[in-house]
């Protein structure tokens, strides 16, 4: 599974071995045993990625093969393309812009994703 932390200022994306309904079970006891509210719901979530990393191709294709009803890219610009994916949301309240996002798609594409993502980290910080 993947898993998208969003706090004020960015995010961060992390490859979960851990299959997405025990991820989510595991949440919500932790909530319920530390008295915490938890919003559960289903939801989007975008990022961007450059148009010139390499992989992005080898992205479309595992898009539009395997995780279509997952996963969709659009040309944003010249230097960019929008990642959109299809998961849940949890938050401490229905308003709240801080929190997780996490979706399931095949292992090869969350890897793959993941890795790109990180590719672009590296060459921002490179900047």
């Amino acid at each position: 599974m993947l898993k998208l932390t969003y706090t004020e200022t960015s995010f961060y994306l992390e490859c979960i071995a851990q299959s997405l309904e025990e991820w989510v079970q595991a949440r919500v006891l932790l909530s319920l045993r530390v008295g915490q509210y938890l919003c559960v719901k289903p939801s989007r979530a975008s990022f961007l990625l450059p148009v010139d990393l390499p992989g992005v191709e080898r992205l479309k294709v595992l898009a539009c093969r395997d995780d279509r009803e997952f996963m969709v890219l659009d040309t944003c610009d010249t230097d960019y393309m929008e990642v959109t994916l299809q998961g849940s949301w949890l938050s401490d309240s229905f308003e709240d812009a801080d929190g997780l996002f996490v979706t399931a798609m095949s292992d090869r594409t969350e890897f793959f994703l993941h890795k790109l993502w990180l590719e672009a980290q590296a060459c921002a910080s490179c900047l």
